[in-house]
């Protein structure tokens, strides 16, 4: 039963099989989302000096009023590819995240007192979103116009709230990056190929 289910193709997927230079894009593309989850518990302990404020914590869920005050907006909600959640729509998502998050440390991070690391995740954050646009323009076919990153306007009064923004926006960017990584994993055959 498993066997039939997997070789069910999913939709929008064939354009990815198609060309062997997509599949590359796909797997840097992961690379590239594991290298940015691998180097946000650096970012967050050169960056973040409150003790209350962990990467995993059961507190984080208390902070999301305080995310609405400083006005961190949600990442978008990524899925599995289905006949409900389309390649295009998969993508669209991953590239408006990337997009979102980018501009949210670029916004904070002039505040912080050690920004090294933050700067070398927004590097990497900027040539994902790279990946992601050229696997878009693949997919649709046609020229993908790079999201502008929209300015986000934080309400940051004092050197907490900076503290409270930075630390949110990695606890996301970590949450988002992990469903990025799982919906990259199904789009790379070579997986597939290794698996079987």
């Amino acid at each position: 039963m498993a066997t039939f289910a997997r070789s069910a193709p999913l939709p929008g997927r064939s354009a990815l099989v198609e060309d062997p230079q997509s599949q590359e894009m796909v797997q840097r593309s992961r690379s590239l989302a594991e290298k940015i989850l691998l180097a946000i518990p650096d970012a967050h302990k050169s960056c973040i000096r409150s003790e209350a404020l962990q990467l995993s914590s059961s507190e984080n869920a208390k902070l999301v009023l305080m995310a609405a005050t400083i006005g961190i907006p949600s990442a978008p909600v990524l899925r599995a590819v289905s006949e409900n959640f389309t390649l295009e729509t998969c993508l669209r998502r991953m590239s408006e995240g990337v997009q979102l998050h980018r501009a949210l440390l670029t916004s904070v991070s002039p505040r912080l007192e050690s920004k090294d690391k933050v700067t070398e995740l927004l590097a990497d954050i900027r040539d994902l979103g790279i990946q992601i646009n050229k696997i878009l323009k693949m997919v649709q076919g046609e020229a993908v116009l790079p999201p502008t990153p929209t300015p986000v306007a934080l309400s940051l009064p004092g050197d907490y709230e900076v503290q409270v923004a930075a630390h949110l926006t990695l606890v996301q960017l970590q949450s988002f990056g992990q469903d990025m990584i799982r919906c990259l994993r199904s789009l790379d055959l070579s997986n597939e190929e290794t698996e079987s």
